[in-house]
């Protein structure tokens, strides 16, 4: 697993473990713009590699975040940038610029994301975001392990028992059993999506149980 898909799957269980309890649909939807955005903040891990890959001049730092058809425009970029940095501060300030905005545009193009600028210090991380920065800074991933299984474990005990409460009660009108059916929807949804996020992504596609 290289640097890039590690750290996608960190930000996943650590977003999991400080989302509220929502459906699981709804989770998964919230979480991919949180994986996305999260790149194009100034202390991001895409432009944290750019800076390293500036200082020592090691363009393959960056070449992980983008996909294989743009490494060349990326090497090409890489360079004039160097070589204008050479010229004076004010000249190193703006390549600089250039070659971070070239970057995390051409990385959220590949994940099929719009890019919108880059993210200074106004953009607030996410708790979960935070979470998975600590784990890869600190080399223990505890943390996001305890979080996670603390706020899946509840996630789940609350739908089910939410489910339960409905059930006793589905069958004394057609109210209380679409009460029912819609809580059922819930839970199980929540449960493929979990299920989902720690295999990578389902074998059978959209075709949920009832869904």
């Amino acid at each position: 697993m290289n640097k890039h898909r590690l750290y996608q799957v960190l930000l996943i269980a650590a977003a999991f473990a400080t989302l509220p309890l929502l459906g699981g649909k709804l989770a998964l939807l919230f979480l991919l713009p949180l994986l996305i955005a999260h790149c194009d903040t100034i202390d991001g891990p895409v432009l944290t590699a750019a800076k390293k890959a500036l200082k020592t001049g090691n363009v393959d730092l960056v070449l992980i975040w983008v996909q294989p058809q743009d490494e060349d425009l990326i090497r090409k970029a890489f360079q004039q940038t160097l070589e204008i940095r050479k010229l004076s501060p004010e000249a190193k300030a703006m390549a600089d610029m250039y070659f971070f905005e070239t970057l995390v545009r051409i990385h959220r193009a590949g994940e099929g994301a719009p890019y919108d600028g880059i993210k200074f210090d106004e953009a607030e991380l996410e708790p979960g975001v935070e979470l998975a920065d600590k784990a890869i800074e600190s080399g223990s991933v505890e943390d996001v392990v305890k979080n996670v299984l603390k706020h899946t474990e509840a996630g789940i005990r609350k739908r089910f028992a939410d489910l339960q409460d409905k059930k006793k009660h589905a069958e004394t009108s057609v109210k209380a059993g679409r009460e029912y059916v819609e809580q059922y929807v819930i839970f199980v949804h929540y449960i493929v999506a979990l299920h989902e996020a720690m295999l990578g992504g389902s074998a059978h596609g959209e075709d949920h149980h009832c869904s």
